[in-house]
């Protein structure tokens, strides 16, 4: 099975919110992002996060996709849509000290993300009736893909650098997987 991971296009945030599961809008050049993407694969399978900003790019695209909940970007309760540099230092530096097991009010852990995102990944790799997969997703969803499959530890997982509307290609095969693009 071949793995095509999308990022969704750069986002307009001007004000540094921290956003999440919360609906952001796409810079207003997204039309222009969107012809920058080469989808050229015949895909069997496509699954979007069901964030508009994910969407928006499989409808440019005409795809027929559905949507899973357990794609969305990290969930930060009660920071949503806040400046990060409102947000309470109380609150905010045990989480930057601790993002893994510490969560926001209202939020999620990494741990908590880590395990809807395994959960859909799990599913996903065991199908057989499906070879080519295009998901497309939040840098999150693919950076936490990425640690499951290449077994480095959860704390470095910010270290991969995924770019918007770029993609990451993973061949999974019966007892192993072999990354063949990463912000391609």
């Amino acid at each position: 099975m071949e793995i095509h991971l999308i990022r969704h296009t750069a986002v307009e945030n001007p004000e540094n919110l921290c956003y999440g599961f919360a609906e952001m809008p796409l810079r207003k050049e997204y039309q222009e992002d969107f012809k920058a993407i080469n989808l050229d694969a015949d895909f069997d399978y496509i699954v979007s996060s069901p964030a508009q900003r994910c969407c928006l790019l499989a409808e440019h695209f005409k795809l027929k996709y559905s949507t899973d909940e357990r794609l969305r970007e990290m969930n930060f309760g009660n920071w949503e849509l806040i400046k990060w540099t409102e947000i309470p230092e109380e609150e905010i530096n045990p989480w930057y000290k601790d993002f893994i097991h510490i969560k926001p009010s209202g939020g999620e852990n990494l741990l908590e993300m880590q395990s809807r995102v395994l959960n859909f990944w799990n599913e996903l790799i065991t199908k057989k009736d499906v070879r080519k997969v295009l998901i497309i997703a939040h840098a999150g969803v693919i950076r936490l893909i990425l640690q499951s499959v290449l077994k480095f530890p959860l704390e470095n997982m910010f270290n991969i650098q995924i770019d918007y509307g770029k993609k990451v290609i993973i061949e999974a095969k019966e007892d192993y997987f072999s990354i063949k693009k990463v912000n391609g």
